[in-house]
């Protein structure tokens, strides 16, 4: 929305959430506070702000004033009751769904921003058609395929801005050519697809879905590179060379998080088993069950590499976040492997450059796996890389923050207990240096 916001002055873009806190952070004078950290979004944000952008908790008032409405909530794996552990959530859907239509006095374009599973379009078409208001409605989907991290160079310069709506009718045309107009004032026309909707809110699962397999695939390699000699970075630097198969996500690591993938390709499963393609939804889950063991590998080697006992023992964990770049900490590869070393006694330290002690302590909470008052006995969170590493008997590497790489690791290692050891779960740092220095050192697929 910012940067739809900076893109089209005309337009005013107003942002909505009933969390008071989450929208006073959005409004705050100092641009390091707003809630999301990533790189080139408080320059877009002080730009449009005031202008054009406005963030209200006025939502009732927001929703009567709009003739678009981009519907952008949670849709989180479901945690109960029919497809729990795969389905979408929609229930925020749907409530957005009701109070738009409880609002609305004058015609809308409804636009799903969120990822949805396939046919969504038409539970919030049954809503808003049956509140008896008699305003009309038009759905579209809208699914966004930025990455965090890159996000605003992907939205200023994207590979395609996809809009599906009900292209049988005139006024669904219109509806997707209003949506085009948006986007065209920086995107060029070649680069908008419009299709309709079904294939739009599939697009996204299948995109995310073909992503998570690459990196469960060169995951799933860089075990068997372990065992035989090979290293999986000449692999992938081998394979990417091919023009049929490219580069990007063939990088192994100790796994995918963030907030789309796992969820994403639950929804495909859960999608698949309805309809009765067990092989379908079989072989899409095999992708899930990749990543969840490569996790609990890591882990698992952490502790066999530490004598089979982490109990009493200081393991130092850098970075928290999912990726580099972002404050997200959603499904990140650190929450399990924080987990599993607790389960296993560790006493655990934890540095991110942006993630702060109240999401890494909410996170663990989340898990359910001890006791808040356990969970902060067993872990400290530290804003001091070094501290963090002082005394440790181990390091790993959780996110491929780039200033990882130029610390001083001489000045660690003489910190840390010997046998000192450091699990690089990213493939970030170069092991000969770090085994010149006196480490121990271990990295993914190698």
């Amino acid at each position: 929305m910012a940067v739809i916001a900076q893109k089209n002055p005309e337009i005013k873009v107003t942002v909505v959430d009933i969390n008071e806190k989450r929208i006073a952070a959005w409004n705050d004078q100092n641009l390091d506070n707003i809630p999301i950290y990533e790189p080139g979004l408080s320059d877009v944000v002080k730009e449009a702000r005031g202008r054009n952008l406005f963030f209200s908790t006025e939502v009732d008032a927001a929703i009567d004033d709009a003739e678009m409405i981009f519907i952008s909530v949670n849709t989180p794996t479901k945690a109960y009751g029919i497809g729990k552990g795969m389905a979408a959530d929609l229930k925020y859907i749907e409530l957005c769904a009701r109070q738009i239509a409880r609002v609305s006095k004058t015609d809308k374009i409804v636009v799903e921003k969120s990822t949805l599973p396939v046919r969504t379009a038409e539970a919030l078409k049954n809503i808003l058609d049956n509140t008896g208001n008699g305003v009309n409605y038009q759905i579209l989907s809208n699914p966004e395929f930025l990455a965090e991290g890159t996000a605003i160079d992907d939205l200023h310069n994207p590979d395609r801005i996809l809009i599906g709506g009900n292209v049988d009718t005139e006024e669904g045309k219109e509806a997707m050519e209003a949506l085009v107009d948006v986007y065209a004032s920086w995107v060029p026309k070649e680069q908008i697809l419009t299709t309709n909707v079904w294939s739009s809110e599939l697009s996204k699962l299948t995109a995310n879905a073909f992503l998570a397999q690459r990196v469960s695939s060169i995951n799933a390699m860089s075990e068997l590179c372990e065992h035989t000699g090979a290293d999986v970075n000449e692999i992938s630097k081998a394979i990417g060379m091919d023009s049929r198969i490219g580069s990007k996500f063939l990088n192994a690591s100790v796994g995918f998080g963030g907030s789309c993938f796992q969820k994403d390709i639950l929804n495909l499963v859960y999608i698949a088993k309805s309809f009765g393609l067990n092989e379908v939804a079989d072989y899409w889950e095999q992708v899930i069950i990749m990543n969840d063991y490569q996790k609990r590998r890591f882990a698992a080697n952490i502790v066999k590499t530490l004598f089979n006992t982490v109990s009493g023992k200081k393991i130092a964990l850098l970075g928290w976040a999912f990726k580099k770049d972002t404050n997200d900490t959603r499904e990140s590869a650190a929450i399990y492997v924080a987990d599993y070393l607790l389960n296993e006694q560790a006493e655990i330290v934890v540095y991110d450059p942006k993630v702060t002690e109240e999401q890494i302590y909410a996170d663990l909470d989340y898990l359910g796996t001890r006791t808040e008052l356990e969970n902060r006995q067993l872990v400290t969170v530290v804003k001091d890389p070094y501290l963090t590493c002082d005394k440790a008997h181990a390091i790993a590497i959780l996110t491929e923050w780039g200033e990882f790489k130029d610390f001083d690791w001489a000045n660690i290692y003489d910190k840390m207990l010997k046998p000192a050891f450091l699990f690089d779960g990213r493939n970030i740092l170069n092991s000969k240096i770090k085994e010149k220095i006196g480490f121990q050192f271990r990295a993914i697929g190698v």
